[in-house]
């Protein structure tokens, strides 16, 4: 099996993690912080927005079952690129949408579709996605690992995390799988 990896930031990690998570060819999507100063940051270092890191997805995925570019259409599905550090209520730097690219090849990939999607009009305002490149992952703790599984009557996951599954889903069925 072929391996490779694609680092996103679209807000909130745990509505990206659970998509992700569901996509065949996804090996893993694990919830953690990059972009930042702060050696090791907890998730309390970073909620201040001082440390610079972003809440993101690290996902190791097959790239002969799915394609970088599916992983990014899934991604600019699941948030608002056009909200500059934030989404809906989460404010903060931590919170920016941004794509930390691993080869030249995925940054050639990124700003290409973010181009196609600013030349189509596909967004009211102009996207302010990152496109930058990787580096270091920090996993986030153990309780924000596939969060929405193990509380999905909590508010926030109900309220926020459930729709973005339910539209990924809809929009995605012929990639996703549950695991």
């Amino acid at each position: 099996m072929a391996h490779a990896v694609a680092t996103l930031a679209g807000g909130c990690f745990w509505c990206i993690e659970t998509v992700f998570n569901r996509l065949r060819g996804v090996e893993s999507a694990v919830s953690g912080y990059m972009g930042g100063r702060t050696l090791n940051p907890t998730y309390r270092d970073i909620c201040n927005g001082d440390t610079g890191h972003a809440e993101v997805v690290q996902v190791s995925f097959d790239p002969e079952v799915i394609a970088f570019r599916d992983l990014l259409a899934v991604f600019f599905t699941l948030h608002d690129p056009t909200q500059l550090n934030r989404q809906g209520n989460d404010v903060g730097t931590q919170y920016r949408s941004a794509i930390f690219w691993h080869t030249p090849e995925q940054k050639a990939e990124a700003e290409a579709l973010i181009a196609a999607f600013t030349a189509e009009h596909r967004y009211d305002r102009p996207i302010v996605t990152e496109v930058t490149p990787a580096m270091a992952f920090y996993p986030a703790e153990a309780y924000h690992q596939r969060y929405f599984e193990q509380n999905p009557m909590q508010p926030y996951c109900q309220f926020v995390v459930a729709p973005k599954v339910a539209k990924a889903h809809e929009e995605f069925a012929s990639i996703i799988e549950e695991k």
